[in-house]
Order: structure tokens, then sequence, then C-alpha cells
């Protein structure tokens, strides 16, 4: 009898993409002096995605997810010991949290509501559509974070940053090439 395994869902495989994410942060802070950490701005950029998870994960109670509610903590912008402990504790919380395992409704706040005059300030979204716009946004300023670093002559990973569909395309060409 042979045994057949199911393939994972959309929101495991989601999960396990963004805690690969923040595993990179983790070892790139790592590897930075307190000094170029914060004076790069790349404890900046740090801070933003990981105050986007925050967001994300204290939302799940409600299931309302409010992005414009980031604490904007500067010791984790200008320490990477408190970046570390930051980002531990996010991959903690994606890892065991039982409110992110059963894709689901949630409600998004729209960024800068109030400006726009919008009286139902919240859109329908789900779990999985914000955990892949995570991705994106931590993709994103990771690319921003290499531009940062070029110049205090840190060394990145070519796929740091990279969109994983750029991924694919530039293994392809290459495989093309071959």
């Amino acid at each position: 009898m042979q045994l057949t395994h199911a393939a994972p869902s959309r929101l495991v495989v989601l999960i396990q993409t963004n805690i690969r994410w923040l595993k990179q942060a983790l070892q790139l802070v790592g590897r930075l002096d307190a000094a170029t950490y914060a004076e790069s701005r790349a404890g900046a950029h740090l801070r933003h995605v990981l105050e986007f998870y925050e967001c994300f994960l204290d939302g799940m109670d409600s299931s309302h997810i409010d992005y414009d509610a980031r604490r904007r903590d500067e010791t984790v912008e200008s320490r990477p010991q408190a970046a570390e402990a930051k980002i531990r504790a996010i991959i903690r919380r994606l890892e065991t949290d039982p409110l992110i395992r059963q894709e689901r409704i949630v409600w998004v706040r729209m960024e800068d509501a109030e400006t726009g005059g919008v009286r139902d300030v919240f859109m329908e979204s789900s779990l999985s559509r914000e955990l892949q716009m995570l991705g994106s946004h931590t993709v994103h300023h990771y690319a921003l974070v290499a531009m940062v670093l070029r110049p205090y002559g840190v060394e990145m990973a070519p796929e740091f940053g990279m969109a994983p569909s750029t991924l694919r395309y530039l293994a392809a060409k290459t495989a093309e090439a071959a």
C-alpha cells in the first residue's frame, strides 16, 4: 500500500515562506555591526517590515488588521539585538499561532482612510492574501536594504530582496543559455 501525502495548504506555504524571509533578516542582522545597521537605514527598513508583521498578528483576535497602527519602536531601528529579538518573536508567533492556521476573512483598515473621508475604513481580505502581501512587502524592503548596505561594503546573497518570480525568470534564462 502506497502512502500519499497531501499537498500543504496555501496558508502553510505562505507562513513557511514568510518565516524563511524573516530568517534571512536574522542572518543579515547577525552580520552587521550596530553602527552600520543604524547609519545605513537598514534598521529603519527592517523595523518597518517587522511592524507590519506585528500588526497582522495583533489583528488575528479581532480579525481586524490595521497596518497604520505600527508602534514605530526606534530601538528595533537602531539596535541589531532588539531587531533579532523582534524577528525571533514574530517567527515564534507565525509558527505557533492557531488563529493563522485556518483560512478566513479578515478586515484590513485602508491606509490613511481619514484623509479620504471614507466612512467604512475596513476592507475585506483573507489570511492568505495578507500573508502574500506581507511577503511582497518584505521582499520590496529587502531590496531597499540591499541598496542602502552596498555603500557600506556589505555583501548580500544574490537572492536577497529579489521577488520569487524574478528568481524563477533568471533561472530559466540561465538554463536556456546553457
